[in-house]
């Protein structure tokens, strides 16, 4: 019987053939994502064709601006009847439009410094992969900026870190035996450091001055907004907690108490709680007393915003399983503990994207303080620099230049929220 045995035999794969170039890269995404059906293309060659609209109208009237000029008379001059901007009043008030047209202009430092150190003081709290030992400049960040910005004594920023220092200390002391006795004996001992320091205080109020005193009245421009948005969000958050909490306790007066607050707050417009805040609010305040506007507005905004918040978080805690909340009085621990350890953090974890919203929103209605005549960066545009008379009639530029400053850090906010939600997720794919 003849061999027929194969006379080859091949031991290793034939090598993959590299796909078509209809299948990868730049092409397979555009056939997928912009000609996958009629409908897509349709929609494609119409975007296009919007797009194309705006770039020819918005491009030459950007290249063929204007940067040099003192005057909108002087730019229509240079311009000789061409379409474009006149972005010389961006070069020539941009200090304005940044700090305001009453901040000492030998002292614009201050606040840039503030900034940068913003970043490093927050670092801690955005990225959690840092070393905790950076959160210790961002508990002191707080009274830095208060003096850079403010200036002043430096004893006033002292007085109130030592009081929260000694507070925290007497909770820390009392908290093991009572969350309410540590929580209350807290506030009690810095009123009372705050109290008799203010007392000492006040008969050297010309001691340790070493940068100059600026009035919160001299603050305006976006500055005003950054300062506003950051102390009124830092601020809301834990209000929105305790509400939110509150909400969903079991003793009715305090439940009944955090309802009447929410529901009300959030029935009033801001505009009206900021006129509260530029009248009223200083006769809450005992006779006699003189209250910065800037403290009153960041009340009322930090209340306003701290109302939404809560219901946001409210609804994360009900997103909840109730078999968290037993497996917490399984393990032993008691209200704040559960609360802190195993609740709060999943609950936060799903409020994450109404809490951003909230803060978007809050930032951008920090441009409502111009009607109690706070000079922000709308307020700065609607009043000083269109009131005079060399600008008059100059809007597409500052409205421009004040929506790009908005939306950075508008999207600048979103994108973090985006990537702590990745880092966050927990569930499997």
């Amino acid at each position: 019987m003849s061999d027929t045995s194969a006379a080859f035999v091949r031991t290793e794969p034939v090598p993959p053939s590299p796909p078509p170039s209809s299948a990868m890269g730049p092409v397979k995404w555009a056939k997928d994502n912009l000609f996958s059906t009629p409908f897509y293309i349709f929609l494609t060659f119409f975007a296009t064709y919007v797009i194309y609209l705006i770039l020819s109208n918005t491009l030459p009237w950007m290249l063929k601006g204007v940067w040099t000029t003192s005057s909108l008379a002087e730019c229509r001059e240079v311009l000789d009847g061409v379409s474009g901007g006149c972005f010389s009043i961006l070069t020539e008030r941009w200090n304005q439009l940044l700090f305001g047209f009453k901040y000492p202009a030998d002292q614009y430092w201050r606040p840039a410094l503030t900034f940068l150190f913003f970043f490093a003081a927050a670092a801690p709290v955005l990225f959690f992969k840092m070393p905790r030992k950076f959160l210790m400049f961002t508990g002191i960040f707080p009274f830095v900026a208060y003096y850079l910005i403010w200036g002043g004594s430096i004893w006033t920023p002292i007085l109130v870190l030592v009081g929260l220092v000694f507070g925290y200390w007497v909770y820390r002391l009392l908290v093991s035996k009572s969350f309410a006795a540590g929580f209350f004996g807290g506030i009690v001992t810095a009123l009372i450091i705050w109290a008799v320091g203010d007392s000492l205080i006040s008969d050297k109020a010309n001691v340790g001055v070493f940068l100059q005193a600026v009035p919160s009245r001299d603050l305006g421009g976006f500055m005003l907004n950054m300062m506003l948005g950051v102390v009124c969000v830092s601020l809301s958050v834990p209000l929105g907690i305790a509400l939110a909490l509150g909400r969903q306790s079991n003793m009715p007066l305090i439940k009944w108490i955090c309802v009447v607050f929410i529901e009300f707050i959030r029935g009033v417009p801001l505009i009206t709680l900021l006129f509260v805040a530029s009248v009223m609010l200083a006769y809450f305040f005992p006779p006699g007393t003189t209250t910065d506007l800037f403290l009153r507005v960041v009340i009322m905004i930090t209340v306003f915003s701290g109302a939404y918040i809560a219901e946001v978080i409210r609804g994360g805690l009900a997103a909840l399983p109730s078999g968290q909340y037993e497996a917490a009085d399984s393990l032993g621990l008691d209200y704040a503990q559960a609360m802190r350890l195993i609740i709060l953090p999943q609950a936060l974890k799903i409020s994450i994207p109404g809490i951003v919203n909230v803060a978007v929103g809050l930032f951008k209605d920090t441009t409502l303080v111009s009607v109690i005549s706070m000079f922000d960066l709308i307020g700065m545009i609607r009043g000083p620099i269109l009131a005079a008379t060399e600008w008059n009639g100059v809007y597409w530029e500052l409205l421009g230049f004040a929506a790009i400053l908005f939306f950075v850090v508008c999207y600048g906010i979103s994108q973090y929220s985006q990537w702590l939600e990745r880092q966050l997720a927990t569930d499997h794919q």
